[in-house]
């Protein structure tokens, strides 16, 4: 059980003097117990003017009228002194008692000069359903809810005044009051409308949960209290290109950190007064957390880039590998937008074979989040149908973490090529069978000077594992390689200029270029392969 008592006294007639409101004087108080807070408001401020009127003996108490725990007291003990006020230099300051009509007029009715409101209007349930129609409105499917609230950094300016002010009070009595010991106000804002969201949604509220509902809250008549902070603490404020102001809930707080107490009380007043107005919500947004789908392409036009080919703002091709996968995701989950990975890429002309490449696509901020391994299978089914130049396998829904294994060791990983050459000087069949001889050749390939503009100049070392060659007829024949990842198959062809050492066109002293090329397997053991 959670009580105020006589030490607490002074504390509650001072701050309800100065205009902070009954739930601000319990966190002060350093009162812990969640039911507390969530009575009425009214209820709260009329049970602190009974416990200030109150002049009976120690042992007497209070009554919190509560629904769970059932019944809350305040211990009292008998009081000799009265409170003091602090002034603007940080001096103690005697103050005429506070009767209960004061209490009420500057406590129940003025704008608390601490939280700025939020602990009182947006507390009660006509904001709670406000916020409910916002998340019922955009039609998330979730099963649980994370709140998150975002408040004016001025705030944390009164928040360290008022804490000033206690302390000092508390100091008069022997007593020490870290500034951890408060109950934080997002914390006591939480215990607050935690029960009303999850009755009015029917979920429970999850610190772990991935469907995020959150408020902004902003001030705007207290805005300028912060600058002060700049001048004394010019370091904790720079600006950043993705902030409007450097006055971040951050910085302030990093700011209030550094400065010291005598140079703070120079500059703001204490106790801070009462605001006209409430704070506003600026924005009450949801955000479900990210779904990730994997599987495996194939690719069959040699005229597709993998992603957009986009140069200098002009778009080269129509579509891409991506956006024919992604459209049909992005329409069934309703997501914001998507980011598109794979083991590796191929050119615009190269085709993909075999089992096909992996590839994984995170959706961002999805509606819909439920899906069934036959509703998988009918999205990949329509995926496939929508085009012939893709074909999609063992499309599923897999976890953030497992995606890594999809990127890990990648460059160790193999993968087997198929590629039409082209010779200038007439080739016979026996010209080119020593090619099946060579294993774990290894290449010293600078970067491509077709990929340069995008890539870093250097030289990379890689492996060609194994080769066969398959004769078609005096310029012309096939090679099949199976390689390290990240080999670049067609200057290895060609040459590259020579950028790329050994070549074919070395190894089989004349010129040599590549016609075609596919890649027949990427040998990646993911995602797990799906019976269809």
């Amino acid at each position: 059980m959670c009580s105020l008592t006589e030490k607490d006294r002074p504390i509650v007639q001072l701050l309800l003097n100065t205009g902070t409101c009954s739930r601000c004087i319990l966190r002060f108080c350093c009162v812990g117990s969640q039911a507390l807070y969530r009575c009425p408001y009214k209820d709260l401020m009329n049970d602190l003017k009974e416990f200030l009127k109150n002049n009976q003996e120690k042992e007497d108490m209070v009554c919190f009228d509560v629904v769970d725990p059932p019944c809350k007291r305040i211990r009292l003990e008998h009081t000799e002194e009265g409170p003091d006020e602090l002034n603007h230099n940080g001096a103690l300051q005697q103050i005429p008692s506070v009767n209960e009509n004061t209490a009420m007029e500057n406590s129940a009715v003025k704008v608390c000069n601490v939280c700025l409101g939020i602990l009182q209007e947006f507390c009660e349930a006509d904001f709670v359903k406000k916020v409910c129609q916002k998340v019922n409105s955009a039609d998330y499917q979730f099963t649980s809810f994370v709140f998150s609230v975002s408040l004016p950094p001025q705030l944390s300016v009164r928040e360290r005044a008022a804490w000033l002010l206690v302390k000092q009070e508390m100091g008069k009595l022997g007593l020490p009051l870290a500034k951890d010991d408060i109950v934080q106000l997002k914390e006591a804002y939480k215990w607050i409308i935690h029960p009303q969201l999850s009755e009015e949604l029917g979920v429970p509220a999850d610190g772990k949960s991935l469907f995020e509902v959150s408020v902004v809250f902003a001030h705007p008549e207290t805005e300028e209290e912060c600058r002060f902070l700049a001048t004394a603490c010019p370091d904790c404020f720079k600006p950043a290109k993705n902030k409007q102001s450097v006055f971040t809930r951050m910085a302030v707080i990093k700011a209030l950190e550094k400065i010291k107490e005598e140079d703070f009380l120079k500059h703001f007043p204490w106790p801070p007064s009462s605001p006209k107005n409430l704070c506003v919500a600026l924005e009450i947004q949801c955000n479900n957390g990210a779904v990730f789908v994997a599987g495996r392409y194939n690719k069959y036009s040699r005229n597709l880039p993998q992603t957009p080919w986009i140069i200098d703002g002009e778009r080269k091709l129509e579509s891409s590998v991506e956006e024919l996968i992604s459209e049909h995701l992005m329409a069934e989950f309703k997501a914001d937008s998507f980011n598109f990975s794979s083991s590796g890429r191929e050119d615009v002309d190269v085709r993909t074979l075999g089992n096909g490449r992996p590839f994984a696509i995170e959706l961002v901020n999805p509606r819909r989040i439920h899906f069934t391994a036959e509703d998988m299978k009918g999205l990949q089914q329509t995926i496939n149908n929508s085009s012939d130049k893709i074909r999609v396998r063992d499309l599923q829904l897999v976890t953030r973490s497992a995606i890594g294994r999809m990127k890990e060791g990648e460059e160790e990983k193999t993968k087997t090529y198929s590629a039409l050459i082209w010779t200038d000087k007439a080739i016979q069949k026996e010209d080119i069978a020593f090619l099946d001889d060579i294993k774990e050749l290894k290449l010293d390939q600078k970067t491509p000077l077709r990929v340069l503009h995008r890539r870093p100049l250097a030289v990379r070392c890689r492996i060609i594992h194994t080769m066969r060659s398959e004769y078609i007829d005096e310029h012309h024949f096939r090679l099949h390689l199976k390689t390290q990842a990240g080999t670049y198959i067609k200057e290895f062809v060609h040459g590259d200029f020579g950028r790329t050492k050994p070549n074919i066109g070395s190894l089989l002293n004349r010129t040599a270029d590549i016609l075609e090329l596919d890649v027949e397997s990427v040998d990646v053991d993911w995602p797990p392969a799906l019976d269809n």
